[in-house]
């Protein structure tokens, strides 16, 4: 049995990735529409109609409008925007956060994908609350590095035309729009101070979590915490302390599904970093997406990653 899947926004950068990742699927039948018909609305309630699930790959805005397209219609929804990551009627699609999250997954009508800065923050922030190595009020500082895929098609041309600086960081008003997902999704009660920026390369991301050590917090409990959390997890490499060696590369898991996740630092002078690696197409917008699909069809978890 194939299942019909439509990607509402198939041609932008994680669209054709989610794409690629599904052409040579004989379970999945891919829906397509004219290109001249992409935009219009009666084609794609069409599509959404004969779809099983639907992966919205838009803006935000764009994405609450097919939502509304597929209203009365049989279809499930995966949506790769941040329009729905803190709705209350949408699952958030994160599925290595807890078996009950799987679980929700697995019979969800709307899932929302997880933000590529959010999956790194996320998943050393949350685990290390629910261990008690970090207080839900602790004032806590993200530190990110992503390629410069993630800011969309204008950002690229800029890179690709050479008009871009080699690195730069932004999110200065401290009002980025990961911000309320971290919090939401963490238990964070106090707002962390959050530093994304951007480098010359065009995939990869780093997600640094710096933190000053105690007796209880210490590398090796920061480490085990993580390591318990995500046990027999497919999709996490976790890097112990003595294996980190002298540089963390944000390109190191490019082209996968995969999230790298270690502790750093030095007990003599009480500070470390919990770091997570990922490709911000991957596991940060189309792997994540295929590996939630994959999820709500009962298909291999791994198929297509």
């Amino acid at each position: 049995m194939a299942f019909n899947i439509f990607i509402d926004g198939e041609v932008g950068t994680t669209g054709l990735q989610i794409r690629e990742r599904l052409a040579t699927r004989e379970d999945i039948n891919l829906i397509q529409i004219a290109a001249e018909r992409r935009k219009d609305a009666d084609a794609r309630r069409e599509a959404f109609s004969q779809a099983d699930i639907a992966i919205l790959c838009l803006p935000d805005a764009a994405a609450r409008e097919a939502v509304e397209l597929t209203q009365d219609l049989d279809v499930r929804l995966i949506d790769a925007s941040s329009a729905h990551r803190v709705h209350g009627d949408w699952v958030y699609g994160f599925p290595e956060l807890s078996s009950e999250m799987r679980d929700q997954i697995a019979d969800a009508q709307l899932v929302s994908n997880p933000g590529c800065y959010a999956t790194g923050a996320i998943a050393l922030i949350a685990p290390l609350i629910e261990a008690g190595l970090i207080d839900e009020e602790e004032l806590v500082a993200i530190n990110a590095v992503s390629g410069y895929t993630g800011g969309g098609k204008a950002l690229i041309a800029e890179y690709e035309d050479g008009s871009a600086p080699a690195h730069f960081f932004y999110g200065l008003t401290q009002a980025h729009k990961h911000i309320p997902e971290i919090m939401a999704h963490t238990g964070l009660a106090t707002q962390p101070v959050f530093s994304p920026s951007v480098g010359s390369f065009a995939q990869g991301m780093v997600v640094q979590l710096p933190l000053h050590l105690d007796e209880e917090r210490n590398l090796r409990s920061l480490f085990e915490a993580l390591a318990d959390h995500y046990d027999g997890q497919k999709f996490v490499q976790m890097i112990a302390p003595d294996q980190v060696g002298s540089r963390i590369v944000p390109t190191a898991l490019n082209g996968t599904n995969m999230l790298q996740i270690g502790v750093c630092g030095s007990e003599e002078n009480g500070c470390a970093t919990a770091f997570a690696v990922l490709d911000n197409l991957g596991k940060g917008a189309s792997g994540a997406a295929v590996q939630n699909m994959n999820i709500m069809l009962d298909a291999d978890e791994a198929e297509g990653l």
